[in-house]
């Protein structure tokens, strides 16, 4: 799960920094679909949610104790 996480927030970062280079993952692609409101919201929502999950979920050692 810290994998999932960490994943998240790197791709919305990166989002964030190619959107400036008027770029894009192309697994992203899809979210300025909705206007560029809605594409800053999922990419924030992007490193909020990712953060959550990798600093919340328990290491492997600490789920083993």
């Amino acid at each position: 799960m810290k994998s999932l996480g960490m994943y998240m927030a790197i791709f919305g970062l990166g989002s964030i920094v190619l959107d400036f280079f008027d770029m894009q993952f192309k697994i992203l692609s899809w979210i300025d679909n909705w206007g560029p409101t809605v594409g800053w919201s999922i990419r924030i929502g992007l490193i909020v949610v990712g953060a959550a999950i990798w600093f919340f979920t328990p290491s492997k050692e600490e789920a083993a104790a």
